[in-house]
């Protein structure tokens, strides 16, 4: 599946990130995306999507001062299925060492 917005513009996700020290000394670095309920376009494809960010919210989400969890977790909600697409790709898109633009394209 190709998911994208209406407009085709890039968008930001809501995502973690983190450095620690695992108990063999070895530095770690980790990050992970934040999910949320589908909206009513992804929930045929999956039960979960990103938290896809509206540019405000963008802005919110990096400030490091922003430490209200009443306010970060406001912006955890599904993005409009309105302003979103959804299309069937072909299965190229399934290796990395396929970078074509056929892995964009729809079928069926």
């Amino acid at each position: 599946m190709y998911i994208t917005l209406n407009s085709r513009e890039p968008f930001g996700m809501a995502g973690l990130w983190e450095a620690w020290q695992a108990p063999s000394g070895e530095s770690i670095h980790s990050c992970t995306i934040m999910t949320t309920t589908p909206n009513s376009l992804i929930e045929p494809i999956h039960n979960r999507m990103p938290v896809i960010l509206p540019g405000e919210a963008e802005a919110i989400w990096l400030d490091q001062e922003v430490q209200d969890p009443e306010l970060l977790t406001s912006l955890l909600t599904p993005y409009l299925a309105e302003e979103m697409a959804a299309y069937k790709v072909s299965t190229l898109v399934n290796s990395p060492k396929n970078d074509v633009a056929e892995c964009v394209m729809p079928i069926g």
